[in-house]
């Protein structure tokens, strides 16, 4: 079977992020959402928060409610991800969400996510996301680890300069593309 999920890069900036949970996975969860996007708009609301997770939290400014989760948090939100270990508490949270239209994602639970939360890799601005269609995160983890060791870590300044190029580039979009692609055409040219 194909992989058939779309890649979206968010602004999670601009996005309002909701973690229900305290424990560990919320802890993962919210480490990778902070890693990709340090300044990401989160909100947490759980009975109990693990030390790990409040002292990361208070780095970057998270909002933590310390009780049970109640539809009402889901207010304004974008984006809601699960990670407690009561399904309960996580299929009502999934419902909440599927009645009001926002993403949710429930963790370790592929059939109740509308989005999965994979392997990235940050060279300054490029950004690679890698899907196992939720069947793998362990996959997913090793290949981001390939391609950190692999992706050069001037990459950044290529890109710099691609944009710089892209600027004084004339004509049309086509002819933009045209010389974009005649001008990176090393970048895959293959070894004889």
């Amino acid at each position: 079977m194909q992989n058939q999920l779309y890649p979206v890069f968010l602004k999670v900036t601009e996005l309002n992020t909701l973690i229900v949970g305290g424990g560990n996975v919320a802890l993962e969860k919210l480490t990778f959402l902070l890693k990709s996007s340090p300044e990401a708009k989160v909100q947490m609301v759980s009975p109990m928060f693990r030390e790990e997770t409040i002292a990361l939290a208070n780095k970057h400014g998270i909002e933590m409610f310390e009780q049970p989760y109640d539809v009402r948090f889901l207010e304004n939100k974008h984006i809601v991800i699960a990670t407690t270990d009561l399904e309960a508490v996580n299929k009502q949270v999934h419902a909440d969400c599927k009645e009001r239209n926002i993403l949710v994602n429930l963790a370790d639970n592929p059939p109740f996510c509308d989005f999965y939360m994979g392997g990235i890799v940050t060279k300054g601005n490029v950004k690679i996301a890698i899907s196992t269609n939720g069947k793998s995160p362990t996959m997913a983890k090793r290949l981001r680890q390939f391609f950190e060791e692999v992706i050069p870590a001037d990459i950044n300044e290529l890109a710099e300069n691609l944009n710089e190029y892209r600027k004084t580039i004339k004509g049309d979009f086509e002819e933009k593309v045209e010389a974009l692609n005649e001008f990176t055409k090393g970048l895959v040219a293959k070894k004889k």
